[in-house]
């Protein structure tokens, strides 16, 4: 199971659950499995609450990172990067293909087939194969800024 899909589980959103939404549903959450909340009782409940309150800061940054609205507002810089910058290097692990730019940009691709992954370590220009069967086809998000020239 995607790590999209596991996140979204945790914090009980579905796909089309709006970021304030989301910001609202783990703010609660958080008032519920919050350490300090814990704090009178005993030692299990506290670390029993700091490991889930973790888990849903985790799932909730990287869930804002995919949000479409999160992607929308980034959609000028990314079009530039993959435009302009030329792939540097690439890495896959469990369905998520990390792309790294020149400009020093990295994006993680999620839930792409190893089959695909394949095609591209064979192609010969890598840029072109992801333009054609990367870029706009699956979720994103962006683990690295660019450096600042």
């Amino acid at each position: 199971m995607s790590k999209i899909v596991n996140y979204r589980k945790l914090l009980g959103v579905t796909k089309t659950t709006e970021l304030k939404d989301l910001k609202s549903i783990y703010r609660n959450l958080m008032k519920e499995w919050h350490p300090d909340k814990f704090a009178s009782e005993d030692d299990e409940k506290k670390l029993e609450a700091e490991t889930k309150s973790k888990e849903l800061i985790e799932a909730y940054h990287f869930l804002v990172s995919v949000a479409p609205e999160t992607i929308e507002q980034a959609l000028p810089q990314y079009t530039e990067t993959i435009s302009a910058s030329m792939i540097r290097d690439y890495s896959y692990t469990k369905q998520v293909l990390q792309l790294n730019f020149q400009d020093g940009s990295s994006y993680e691709y999620f839930d792409v087939p190893r089959t695909l992954y394949t095609k591209l370590i064979n192609s010969d220009t890598p840029g072109r194969f992801c333009r054609r069967h990367i870029y706009h086809e699956f979720v994103y998000r962006k683990v690295s800024r660019a450096q600042e020239v």
